[in-house]
């Protein structure tokens, strides 16, 4: 773990389930696990491992079935929709595998949305959107939409809008994982940098070379963690 910083994530024997009639389908097991700021793990694990599953209950996307997760030292499962919605726009970026760019939206659009729900005004929003592509490197295609853009384009606009409300964690779900190793690599160095600013990223990747490229890395298998490193 990164040395004198302070926990930002503390999940304590958090579990996930669902039932379906008289069946129970148990997903994550009794996982307890601190995040501190300014940390960049990897999460790694085949597919039904529960790792996808554990990112969604950190980004507040599902809500446990026991145990406890404060997120910045607030108990997450006391918070009502309205103030779940608020922190995930505010404290939580999201990148996803698929991307998930509106279509019918062009980059400045997509990369503002977040700002939008926050009702700050269009010149604010013009300003960190604009600071947000220039970090990726993508400013000189603010008025094209995703159709026009390639797989890694298109993911670095996605980061953009993962960072463009200064959010205090990032979450990455397979980032890499619909791209080609060089544009994925490419990215995976993009976090590298975001992670020398002092970001803390959370990526999750079933791919342990790109794990690899992660200072801490977290292995799950069967809903459990069952290894840790750190690099």
């Amino acid at each position: 773990m990164t040395s004198n910083a302070s926990p930002f994530i503390v999940i304590h024997d958090l579990s996930k389930h669902y039932d379906q009639g008289n069946t129970r389908s148990i997903v994550l097991k009794n996982i307890t696990l601190t995040i501190n700021s300014g940390e960049f793990i990897a999460i790694v694990g085949s597919s039904g491992s529960g790792k996808s599953t554990l990112m969604n209950l950190i980004g507040l996307l599902d809500q446990p079935s026991s145990g406890s997760y404060l997120l910045n030292q607030r108990i997450t499962t006391q918070l009502n929709d309205d103030e779940l919605a608020s922190v995930r726009n505010e404290t939580i970026g999201f990148v996803f595998q698929q991307f998930n760019l509106l279509p019918r939206f062009n980059v400045r659009q997509n990369v503002g949305l977040p700002l939008r729900y926050r009702g700050l005004s269009e010149s604010i929003i013009e300003t960190k959107t604009q600071q947000a592509l220039e970090k990726v490197g993508m400013s000189q295609y603010i008025h094209y939409y995703p159709r026009q853009l390639s797989g890694g384009q298109q993911q670095r606009i996605a980061i953009a809008r993962a960072l463009v409300g200064d959010p205090q964690i990032i979450l990455a779900d397979e980032p890499t994982g619909a791209l080609d190793s060089v544009t994925g690599q490419t990215i995976i160095q993009l976090f590298r940098a975001l992670h020398a600013e002092g970001r803390t990223i959370l990526m999750v990747t079933h791919d342990e070379r790109i794990a690899s490229e992660c200072p801490r890395q977290i292995t799950m298998a069967d809903g459990k963690i069952i290894r840790e490193r750190i690099s």
